[in-house]
């Protein structure tokens, strides 16, 4: 599947999407390589021309300093894939789910969607407050995870809690590091 219908699909009938993502024989790297870094850049090309090209009121980062902020969060943001798919890997038997890497980083990789298209909004500084879209990432989670890692209905609702909140913490590492190290 090409990367548009993927993104079209999870963002418009993600029930049926999961059922298609959990069918598939895709590993890890491949996911990796043929959709995470391809729709993962949108929020960090968007946000450098947005905060260093375009600029609101007058006011610009710098190139050199919005640069490298950008490319610092994208590789974060593709190290967070990863620590997810660890996470949401190490939570299932906890929630009665089966372990499976694959999964895991099947959940990990295109639950972001959402997040990841709304970074469009960066590109227009006074539009930045529309990247809250992204929060429909929470419910493709939501519907993502107990169908492929196996959840059952009762504890389905605790295991997307929990990984709720350790998607939180990755992100706000993802976006505290490159601060820390550019200000």
């Amino acid at each position: 599947m090409d990367v548009v219908s993927r993104v079209k699909n999870i963002l418009i009938d993600p029930k049926t999407e999961w059922g298609v993502i959990d069918g598939e024989p895709d590993d890890p790297v491949t996911i990796l390589k043929s959709y995470v870094v391809i729709v993962a850049a949108i929020p960090a090309v968007c946000g450098f021309i947005g905060a260093s090209i375009i600029g609101v009121a007058g006011y610009r980062t710098g190139i050199i300093g919005g640069f490298v902020s950008a490319v610092l969060s994208y590789v974060l943001t593709l190290a967070g894939v990863f620590v997810m798919a660890f996470i949401i890997d190490t939570l299932a038997e906890m929630f009665g789910g089966q372990k499976n890497f694959n999964s895991a980083f099947k959940v990990a990789a295109y639950a972001p969607t959402a997040s990841w298209v709304a970074g469009v909004f960066t590109l227009i500084p006074v539009l930045s407050v529309l990247a809250i879209l992204g929060l429909y990432s929470l419910y493709l989670l939501y519907l993502g995870l107990p169908v492929l890692m196996r959840t059952p209905p009762d504890k389905a609702i605790g295991y997307v809690i929990a990984v709720i909140v350790a998607a939180i913490i990755v992100s706000l590492l993802i976006f505290w590091i490159p601060a820390r190290l550019l200000f």
